[in-house]
Protein backbone atom coordinates (compact mmCIF):
# COMPACT_ATOMS: atom_id res chain seq x y z
CA UNK A 1 0.00 0.00 0.00
CA UNK A 2 1.13 3.75 -0.30
CA UNK A 3 -0.55 6.41 1.54
CA UNK A 4 -0.31 10.49 1.32
CA UNK A 5 -0.42 12.26 4.10
CA UNK A 6 -1.59 15.95 3.11
CA UNK A 7 -0.63 18.98 6.46
CA UNK A 8 1.17 21.84 7.18
CA UNK A 9 3.59 23.46 9.30
CA UNK A 10 5.11 27.01 8.97
CA UNK A 11 6.56 29.95 11.71
CA UNK A 12 2.96 31.10 12.44
CA UNK A 13 1.16 27.33 11.79
CA UNK A 14 3.31 25.59 14.00
CA UNK A 15 4.43 22.14 13.63
CA UNK A 16 1.18 20.29 15.96
CA UNK A 17 -0.16 18.95 12.70
CA UNK A 18 3.13 17.49 11.48
CA UNK A 19 4.14 15.93 14.92
CA UNK A 20 0.93 14.01 15.15
CA UNK A 21 1.21 12.58 11.12
CA UNK A 22 4.56 11.85 12.31
CA UNK A 23 3.45 9.80 14.27
CA UNK A 24 1.30 7.81 12.09
CA UNK A 25 3.59 7.63 9.29
CA UNK A 26 5.79 5.87 11.61
CA UNK A 27 3.16 3.01 12.96
CA UNK A 28 2.07 2.82 9.17
CA UNK A 29 5.70 2.29 7.94
CA UNK A 30 6.82 0.01 10.16
CA UNK A 31 3.53 -1.80 8.91
CA UNK A 32 5.54 -2.08 5.30
CA UNK A 33 3.73 0.79 4.03
CA UNK A 34 4.66 3.36 1.60
CA UNK A 35 4.03 6.98 2.92
CA UNK A 36 4.91 10.32 0.73
CA UNK A 37 4.09 14.01 2.36
CA UNK A 38 2.66 16.15 0.35
CA UNK A 39 3.18 19.23 2.72
CA UNK A 40 3.76 23.10 2.74
CA UNK A 41 6.84 22.77 5.42
CA UNK A 42 7.31 26.66 5.64
CA UNK A 43 10.93 26.57 5.67
CA UNK A 44 11.06 25.41 9.21
CA UNK A 45 14.22 23.41 9.60
CA UNK A 46 13.01 21.53 12.47
CA UNK A 47 10.44 20.27 10.31
CA UNK A 48 12.00 19.08 7.50
CA UNK A 49 14.17 16.97 9.50
CA UNK A 50 11.91 15.41 11.07
CA UNK A 51 10.45 13.24 7.93
CA UNK A 52 14.61 13.56 6.27
CA UNK A 53 15.56 11.98 9.52
CA UNK A 54 13.12 9.36 9.28
CA UNK A 55 13.46 8.54 5.23
CA UNK A 56 10.02 9.55 4.86
CA UNK A 57 9.42 11.37 1.17
CA UNK A 58 7.66 14.96 0.73
CA UNK A 59 6.32 16.98 -1.66
CA UNK A 60 5.43 20.46 -2.49
CA UNK A 61 1.50 20.67 -1.36
CA UNK A 62 -0.16 21.00 -4.67
CA UNK A 63 -1.95 24.46 -5.20
CA UNK A 64 -5.56 22.91 -5.86
CA UNK A 65 -7.58 19.92 -6.07
CA UNK A 66 -6.56 19.20 -9.73
CA UNK A 67 -2.86 19.46 -8.60
CA UNK A 68 -3.81 17.16 -5.60
CA UNK A 69 -5.76 14.63 -7.44
CA UNK A 70 -2.59 14.44 -9.86
CA UNK A 71 -0.34 14.05 -7.27
CA UNK A 72 -2.25 11.11 -5.59
CA UNK A 73 -2.03 9.31 -9.14
CA UNK A 74 1.34 9.99 -9.82
CA UNK A 75 2.45 8.71 -6.56
CA UNK A 76 0.09 5.52 -6.80
CA UNK A 77 -1.48 6.17 -3.76
CA UNK A 78 -4.81 4.23 -1.90
CA UNK A 79 -5.48 6.48 0.37
CA UNK A 80 -4.99 10.44 1.76
CA UNK A 81 -4.31 11.33 5.33
CA UNK A 82 -6.07 15.41 5.46
CA UNK A 83 -4.30 17.55 8.60
CA UNK A 84 -5.14 20.99 7.85
CA UNK A 85 -6.81 24.02 9.29
CA UNK A 86 -6.95 25.88 5.79
CA UNK A 87 -6.93 23.11 2.93
CA UNK A 88 -10.19 23.78 1.39
CA UNK A 89 -12.89 20.87 1.48
CA UNK A 90 -13.10 20.63 -2.04
CA UNK A 91 -9.38 18.84 -1.96
CA UNK A 92 -10.37 16.18 0.25
CA UNK A 93 -13.71 15.95 -1.73
CA UNK A 94 -12.08 15.41 -5.00
CA UNK A 95 -9.45 12.93 -3.41
CA UNK A 96 -12.74 10.88 -2.42
CA UNK A 97 -14.10 11.10 -6.20
CA UNK A 98 -11.29 8.95 -7.43
CA UNK A 99 -12.54 6.05 -4.95
CA UNK A 100 -9.51 6.63 -2.68
CA UNK A 101 -10.33 6.61 1.35
CA UNK A 102 -9.55 9.72 3.01
CA UNK A 103 -8.68 9.99 6.84
CA UNK A 104 -9.08 13.44 8.38
CA UNK A 105 -7.51 14.08 11.57
CA UNK A 106 -9.30 17.18 13.02
CA UNK A 107 -10.08 19.78 16.57
CA UNK A 108 -13.53 19.58 17.15
CA UNK A 109 -14.90 21.25 13.94
CA UNK A 110 -14.06 19.30 10.63
CA UNK A 111 -14.06 22.57 8.65
CA UNK A 112 -15.78 21.03 5.91
CA UNK A 113 -13.61 18.15 5.13
CA UNK A 114 -15.15 15.00 3.44
CA UNK A 115 -13.75 11.97 4.84
CA UNK A 116 -14.30 8.08 4.98
CA UNK A 117 -12.59 8.05 8.59
CA UNK A 118 -12.76 10.87 11.16
CA UNK A 119 -10.02 11.32 13.71
CA UNK A 120 -10.38 13.61 16.56
CA UNK A 121 -7.67 12.74 19.79
CA UNK A 122 -8.92 15.26 21.99
CA UNK A 123 -10.11 14.57 25.62
CA UNK A 124 -13.45 13.91 25.38
CA UNK A 125 -13.76 14.42 21.88
CA UNK A 126 -17.26 13.22 20.15
CA UNK A 127 -17.78 13.10 16.37
CA UNK A 128 -20.68 13.47 14.17
CA UNK A 129 -19.79 12.69 11.21
CA UNK A 130 -18.85 10.26 8.93
CA UNK A 131 -18.98 6.32 8.78
CA UNK A 132 -15.75 6.01 11.01
CA UNK A 133 -15.51 7.91 14.03
CA UNK A 134 -12.51 7.30 16.43
CA UNK A 135 -12.58 10.00 18.96
CA UNK A 136 -10.66 10.24 22.43
CA UNK A 137 -7.71 10.02 24.02
CA UNK A 138 -7.42 6.30 23.06
CA UNK A 139 -6.73 7.44 20.10
CA UNK A 140 -3.82 10.49 20.58
CA UNK A 141 -1.09 10.27 17.83
CA UNK A 142 1.70 9.74 19.94
CA UNK A 143 5.60 9.38 18.31
CA UNK A 144 7.71 6.37 18.85
CA UNK A 145 10.41 8.19 20.55
CA UNK A 146 7.75 8.66 23.11
CA UNK A 147 6.53 5.85 23.30
CA UNK A 148 9.22 4.23 24.05
CA UNK A 149 10.10 6.38 27.28
CA UNK A 150 6.40 5.37 29.13
CA UNK A 151 7.07 4.37 32.85
CA UNK A 152 5.41 1.42 33.72
CA UNK A 153 3.56 2.87 36.15
CA UNK A 154 3.13 7.02 36.95
CA UNK A 155 6.03 8.53 39.06
CA UNK A 156 6.21 9.27 42.29
CA UNK A 157 7.77 12.45 42.98
CA UNK A 158 9.90 13.43 46.28
CA UNK A 159 12.43 16.31 47.51
CA UNK A 160 15.12 14.16 46.96
CA UNK A 161 16.53 16.98 44.30
CA UNK A 162 15.67 20.39 43.19
CA UNK A 163 13.04 20.31 40.59
CA UNK A 164 13.90 19.79 37.06
CA UNK A 165 11.66 21.71 34.38
CA UNK A 166 11.44 21.78 30.93
CA UNK A 167 9.31 24.50 29.28
CA UNK A 168 8.57 24.12 25.64
CA UNK A 169 6.38 26.25 23.11
CA UNK A 170 6.69 23.84 19.83
CA UNK A 171 8.90 23.93 17.22
CA UNK A 172 8.21 27.77 16.46
CA UNK A 173 6.88 29.23 19.50
CA UNK A 174 5.40 31.49 17.01
CA UNK A 175 3.63 33.83 20.72
CA UNK A 176 6.43 33.81 22.01
CA UNK A 177 5.85 32.20 25.00
CA UNK A 178 9.01 30.57 26.44
CA UNK A 179 10.45 34.17 27.86
CA UNK A 180 6.95 34.75 29.39
CA UNK A 181 6.98 31.53 30.95
CA UNK A 182 10.83 31.75 32.45
CA UNK A 183 10.24 35.13 33.43
CA UNK A 184 6.91 33.28 35.87
CA UNK A 185 9.63 30.66 37.08
CA UNK A 186 11.86 33.27 38.15
CA UNK A 187 9.62 35.28 39.99
CA UNK A 188 8.54 31.83 42.51
CA UNK A 189 10.96 32.60 44.34
CA UNK A 190 11.41 28.63 44.53
CA UNK A 191 14.37 26.23 43.38
CA UNK A 192 14.40 25.01 40.61
CA UNK A 193 16.76 23.79 37.36
CA UNK A 194 14.89 24.62 34.29
CA UNK A 195 15.61 23.61 30.36
CA UNK A 196 14.22 26.10 28.09
CA UNK A 197 13.66 25.71 24.66
CA UNK A 198 14.30 28.65 22.38
CA UNK A 199 13.02 28.23 19.15
CA UNK A 200 15.16 31.27 17.20
CA UNK A 201 17.86 33.74 18.28
CA UNK A 202 15.32 36.11 19.43
CA UNK A 203 13.99 33.83 21.75
CA UNK A 204 17.09 32.79 22.57
CA UNK A 205 18.50 36.62 23.09
CA UNK A 206 14.99 37.11 25.55
CA UNK A 207 15.80 34.21 27.76
CA UNK A 208 19.37 34.81 28.23
CA UNK A 209 18.05 38.36 29.53
CA UNK A 210 15.68 36.63 32.51
CA UNK A 211 17.86 36.67 35.45
CA UNK A 212 17.29 33.41 38.10
CA UNK A 213 17.49 34.03 41.90
CA UNK A 214 18.76 32.07 44.42
CA UNK A 215 18.93 27.99 43.57
CA UNK A 216 17.17 28.68 40.03
CA UNK A 217 18.93 28.00 37.01
CA UNK A 218 18.09 28.34 33.35
CA UNK A 219 19.16 25.93 30.75
CA UNK A 220 18.25 27.54 26.96
CA UNK A 221 19.04 25.06 24.00
CA UNK A 222 17.19 25.02 20.85
CA UNK A 223 14.48 22.97 19.47
CA UNK A 224 16.27 19.29 19.77
CA UNK A 225 15.14 15.78 19.11
CA UNK A 226 15.98 15.12 22.42
CA UNK A 227 13.09 16.52 23.87
CA UNK A 228 11.31 13.00 24.48
CA UNK A 229 14.51 12.12 26.78
CA UNK A 230 14.38 15.41 28.42
CA UNK A 231 10.76 15.41 29.32
CA UNK A 232 11.06 11.71 30.36
CA UNK A 233 13.68 13.13 33.60
CA UNK A 234 11.58 16.22 33.71
CA UNK A 235 9.75 16.45 37.49
CA UNK A 236 7.71 19.29 35.90
CA UNK A 237 6.69 20.57 32.04
CA UNK A 238 5.61 24.05 31.33
CA UNK A 239 3.92 24.11 27.58
CA UNK A 240 0.96 25.20 25.89
CA UNK A 241 -2.21 22.97 25.72
CA UNK A 242 -2.50 21.27 22.13
CA UNK A 243 -0.76 17.87 21.07
CA UNK A 244 2.07 17.87 22.97
CA UNK A 245 -0.06 17.30 25.80
CA UNK A 246 -0.93 13.96 24.77
CA UNK A 247 2.62 12.96 25.13
CA UNK A 248 3.21 14.74 28.68
CA UNK A 249 0.26 12.55 29.85
CA UNK A 250 1.44 9.39 28.30
CA UNK A 251 4.85 9.83 30.22
CA UNK A 252 3.21 10.59 33.53
CA UNK A 253 4.74 14.36 33.72
CA UNK A 254 3.36 16.84 36.02
CA UNK A 255 2.70 19.23 33.36
CA UNK A 256 1.39 22.95 33.50
CA UNK A 257 0.00 24.64 30.89
CA UNK A 258 -1.01 27.81 29.01
CA UNK A 259 -3.61 28.46 26.53
CA UNK A 260 -2.25 30.68 23.81
CA UNK A 261 -4.67 30.54 20.31
CA UNK A 262 -8.50 30.30 20.81
CA UNK A 263 -8.68 26.70 19.11
CA UNK A 264 -6.55 25.60 22.61
CA UNK A 265 -9.52 27.09 24.46
CA UNK A 266 -11.59 23.44 25.02
CA UNK A 267 -8.48 21.11 25.63
CA UNK A 268 -6.85 23.25 27.80
CA UNK A 269 -10.16 23.66 29.92
CA UNK A 270 -11.21 20.14 29.92
CA UNK A 271 -7.60 18.60 30.75
CA UNK A 272 -7.56 20.71 33.94
CA UNK A 273 -10.69 20.53 35.14
CA UNK A 274 -10.21 16.46 34.83
CA UNK A 275 -6.77 17.10 36.92
CA UNK A 276 -4.46 15.73 34.23
CA UNK A 277 -2.24 19.38 34.38
CA UNK A 278 -2.29 21.73 36.38
CA UNK A 279 -3.86 25.58 34.73
CA UNK A 280 -2.00 28.66 34.46
CA UNK A 281 -4.27 30.81 32.39
CA UNK A 282 -3.81 32.64 28.75
CA UNK A 283 -0.48 33.67 27.43
CA UNK A 284 -0.09 37.03 27.64
CA UNK A 285 -2.31 37.65 30.90
CA UNK A 286 -0.32 35.14 33.21
CA UNK A 287 0.19 36.73 36.56
CA UNK A 288 -0.14 36.46 40.24
CA UNK A 289 -2.12 33.46 39.90
CA UNK A 290 0.50 31.27 37.56
CA UNK A 291 3.42 32.42 39.45
CA UNK A 292 1.35 30.88 42.51
CA UNK A 293 0.44 27.83 40.84
CA UNK A 294 3.90 27.01 39.64
CA UNK A 295 5.41 27.89 43.22
CA UNK A 296 3.35 25.18 44.30
CA UNK A 297 4.23 22.72 42.17
CA UNK A 298 7.70 23.35 42.76
CA UNK A 299 7.47 23.32 46.33
CA UNK A 300 5.24 20.04 46.85
CA UNK A 301 6.24 16.84 45.19
CA UNK A 302 2.59 15.21 46.06
CA UNK A 303 0.76 17.39 44.19
CA UNK A 304 3.39 16.44 41.16
CA UNK A 305 2.64 13.02 41.86
CA UNK A 306 -1.10 13.42 41.72
CA UNK A 307 -1.26 14.78 38.24
CA UNK A 308 1.44 12.31 37.11
CA UNK A 309 -0.55 9.73 37.89
CA UNK A 310 -3.86 10.94 36.47
CA UNK A 311 -2.30 11.84 33.25
CA UNK A 312 -0.15 8.43 33.43
CA UNK A 313 -3.89 6.73 33.23
CA UNK A 314 -5.47 8.90 30.77
CA UNK A 315 -3.68 7.99 27.69
CA UNK A 316 -1.60 4.65 26.79
CA UNK A 317 -0.03 5.73 23.95
CA UNK A 318 -1.59 2.71 21.96
CA UNK A 319 -3.67 5.20 19.67
CA UNK A 320 -1.40 5.24 16.54
CA UNK A 321 -1.86 1.57 16.52
CA UNK A 322 -5.54 1.77 16.87
CA UNK A 323 -5.68 4.78 13.85
CA UNK A 324 -3.75 2.62 11.54
CA UNK A 325 -5.83 -0.36 11.93
CA UNK A 326 -9.13 1.53 11.24
CA UNK A 327 -7.07 3.04 8.09
CA UNK A 328 -5.99 -0.11 6.55
CA UNK A 329 -9.15 -2.15 7.23
CA UNK A 330 -10.98 0.34 5.52
CA UNK A 331 -8.86 0.59 2.35
CA UNK A 332 -6.88 -2.48 0.76
CA UNK A 333 -4.59 -1.87 -2.04
CA UNK A 334 -5.66 -0.67 -5.44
Amino acid sequence: MSIGIRCDAGPLTGVGHLVRCVALAEELTARGVDVHFLSDLGGVDWAEAQLDRRGLPWHPAPYDEVGLVAAVERLGLDALVVDSYTLPPSHSRAVRATGRTVLAIVDGDPRGQEADIYVDQNLDAILDAGDVRLAGLDYALLRASVRRLRPDSAPVHSNARTPRVVAFFGGTDAYRAAPQVARLLAWTAAPFDATVVAADDGLRAELLAVRPGEDQTFHVIEPTDRLPELLADADLVVSASGTSTWELLCLGRAAALVWVVDNQILGYERTVARGYAAGLGRLGELGGEAVTTLRRLLLNPAERTALAVRGWAAVDGRGVERVADSLLRERSPR
